[in-house]
């Protein structure tokens, strides 16, 4: 089995991380209705002047400006880490095409054609009326076991 090192990344990914953690926060949300807030009840103090509408206005739009980022970072991360996932899943299943690894490269045309596949699939699968023809307990046994089988053979050859 690989060993995956955890390494902290450079400084822009630890200021990422760190600020895509901290405004996911209920304290951020808290933070934020209050700075709402703040501004609402000040507005008679100022008149509901221009100025003041042009403070929430600015503060508001930059913010979002670069949570945009942030929130693009954190999901190309967690897109990423869930495709090797899924890869890991599908390189460690006997049955399983290899050939869907990476298949997010594919064009559209052949993303539809696998999709059909699957559909057809899943058409068939309707057809059994009887979800315990295929997802019954001795057949969870049997794939255990062919799973343990597989793992202590994989093993022996390592040695």
């Amino acid at each position: 089995m690989m060993k995956i090192a955890k390494k902290s990344g450079g400084l822009f990914e630890q200021f990422a991380n760190a600020a895509t953690k901290f405004t996911g926060s209920s304290p951020a949300f808290i933070g934020a209705v209050a700075i709402v807030f703040l501004w609402a009840v000040t507005g008679p103090l100022f008149n509901y002047s221009e100025t003041w509408q042009l403070f929430i206005n600015t503060g508001t739009t930059i913010i979002t400006f670069l949570m945009v980022f942030l929130i693009q970072k954190a999901q190309n991360k967690d897109g990423k880490a869930i495709q090797l996932k899924l890869n890991e899943l599908i390189a460690a299943h006997d049955h399983a095409s290899n050939r869907m690894v990476d298949i997010e490269d594919l064009t559209e045309d052949e993303l539809d054609q696998l999709h059909k596949f699957y559909v057809t699939l899943s058409r068939l699968a309707k057809k059994e009326n009887d979800i315990h023809s295929s997802h019954s307990i001795d057949a969870a046994k049997e794939l255990n076991l062919e799973k343990v089988k597989s793992i202590k053979h994989y093993k022996k050859l390592k040695k």
